[in-house]
């Protein structure tokens, strides 16, 4: 009797080895951009805001988790999710920052919002090309990637500001030739400001690049697999969330 109960214990411990670990619910924190990125995300009076939100939200809820919301600049935010300072980091690519990311093992979550960062100048200067623009506006921490070769060697000059509205009413004053900008958020921020609308542009055939937000991982590869069920399951409730908020508002028909 005693060796069937040792060889069962040693069934089910080879059992527990073989069959990988699944998420259980649990606190997570989850570091993000402490930016107005609407209507994608935003961290506003204290409160993690937008679509964004809104999706991880309806994901915690069906998994039982608790998202507990890190505000952290951009610059910081990928450091604290190599060193284990956050569970969890929203948005990601593994196309961001690729140098930094080496020797890191990173899980990433299927796409989550499809995205165009761009070039938008005064709507009387589209289509006088790349080489009209001699000053180009980021917000501090982004990096215009599209338009790294005029950087170096000097073509372009860069401007950071700490806000995407100031940087656009930059843009309408001429006192830069364009920023280099999320299209949904400068679609979303123009409708605000006065001459926005009808005044600002984006001009695709201006550097740009077209990617993907992604939920990443380093410490529980486990969620980002739950995520991505989760996704796959709920794809309508997606859609749903994106087309009421706009986060992809100005990518239709763009390249």
């Amino acid at each position: 009797m005693r060796a069937r109960i040792g060889l069962w214990g040693l069934a089910l411990g080879l059992w527990a080895i073989a069959v990988p670990p699944q998420a259980v619910a649990r606190d997570l924190t989850v570091g993000v951009e402490a930016i107005d990125y609407s209507p994608i995300y935003a961290w506003r009076d204290g409160q993690f805001v937008g679509a964004a939100r809104e999706i991880l939200d309806a994901f915690a809820q069906a998994n039982g988790h608790r998202l507990i919301f890190r505000p952290l600049p951009v610059k910081r935010l990928l450091a604290e999710l190599i060193h284990g300072g956050i569970d969890l980091k929203f948005p990601d690519s593994p196309d961001w920052q690729p140098a930094v990311r080496l020797g890191a093992t990173l899980s990433y979550s299927a796409p989550v919002f499809a995205y165009i960062d761009g070039t938008v100048v005064r709507s009387d200067r589209v289509g006088q090309g790349a080489e009209a623009v001699r000053t180009l506006g980021t917000v501090a921490g982004f990096t215009p990637f599209s338009w790294k070769s005029r950087v170096e060697v000097g073509s372009v000059e860069l401007k950071e500001n700490p806000g995407f509205e100031p940087l656009l009413r930059q843009v309408l004053a001429g006192r830069i030739d364009g920023a280099y900008v999320n299209v949904a958020v400068a679609h979303h921020m123009a409708a605000s400001l006065p001459g926005g609308q009808g005044g600002l542009s984006y001009d695709p055939d201006l550097p740009h690049i077209s990617d993907s937000y992604r939920l990443s991982s380093r410490v529980a590869p486990e969620i980002v697999a739950e995520f991505d069920a989760w996704l796959a399951a709920n794809q309508g409730v997606v859609a749903a969330i994106v087309a009421r908020t706009g986060a992809e508002a100005g990518l239709k028909g763009a390249r």
